[in-house]
């Protein structure tokens, strides 16, 4: 595949925004993907990517250079620290005690950490995620931190649904997030609605997404055994 054609593809499909005429940042998740195709990438107008994995990030964002790097993929609490302050985003927040260590990482380095809350929106026993349900007192929560900043939320819909399935998934997901704006959280922006990646993205944006993650649509299949 070649990764300066789909990103043009892609940029062009989303240049008029959502259906509401958001803004939408595509972020390239960049699993297993060597630093020159990345930078490649970041030269033809990528503006943000996004890693799943610490080692990898740990790895990567010394040397990639005009993008902003997110955290996509499940955080565990004892590599907070490796990931705090040095991620634009952390859009996998997900319990009271990641938010925790998250808080008292950036405290420490004496900044402010931007996040997104996960949701598990199709309530997968394997998925990380809080639960819809669950869903309020982890944002009241995480608007109170004096080092955080909430920004909005993020959801992965199951793989087995079908395209009818996962388009009432991402809308499920713009209803909670009007609900958690309309609570005028005084030190949250809750802007943010990240979901949709290479199968579904054009579902997402006609569902409101403002971030977009992409992987194989830019890069193509990889083998994920190797890492």
């Amino acid at each position: 595949m070649n990764p300066e054609e789909a990103l043009k593809n892609i940029f062009e499909e989303i240049k008029n925004g959502n259906h509401l005429g958001e803004p939408i940042t595509l972020v390239g998740a960049t699993k297993t993907v060597d630093l020159l195709t990345i930078q490649r990438a970041i030269d033809c107008g990528l503006k943000a990517v996004g890693e799943n994995r610490v080692q990898e990030f740990r790895e990567k964002a010394p040397f990639l250079h005009g993008a902003e790097i997110h955290f996509i993929g499940h955080l565990q609490t004892n590599k907070v620290n490796k990931v705090v302050g040095r991620a634009a985003l952390i859009e996998s927040v997900d319990s009271e005690h990641l938010l925790q260590k998250v808080e008292r990482a950036a405290a420490a380095a004496n900044l402010t950490q931007e996040i997104l809350i996960e949701i598990n929106i199709g309530g997968e026993e394997s998925k990380s995620g809080v639960s819809a349900e669950s869903l309020w007192p982890l944002l009241d929560m995480a608007a109170a931190q004096p080092h955080i900043r909430l920004r909005g939320l993020m959801a992965i819909p199951p793989a087995a649904a079908t395209p009818d399935e996962t388009r009432a998934f991402f809308a499920q997901m713009r209803e909670l997030l009007a609900k958690a704006a309309d609570r005028h959280y005084e030190n949250a922006k809750m802007d943010i609605l990240s979901m949709g990646m290479s199968g579904d993205y054009p579902d997402a944006i006609r569902e409101g997404a403002t971030i977009v993650r992409i992987g194989t649509a830019i890069y193509g299949a990889r083998d994920y055994s190797k890492k």
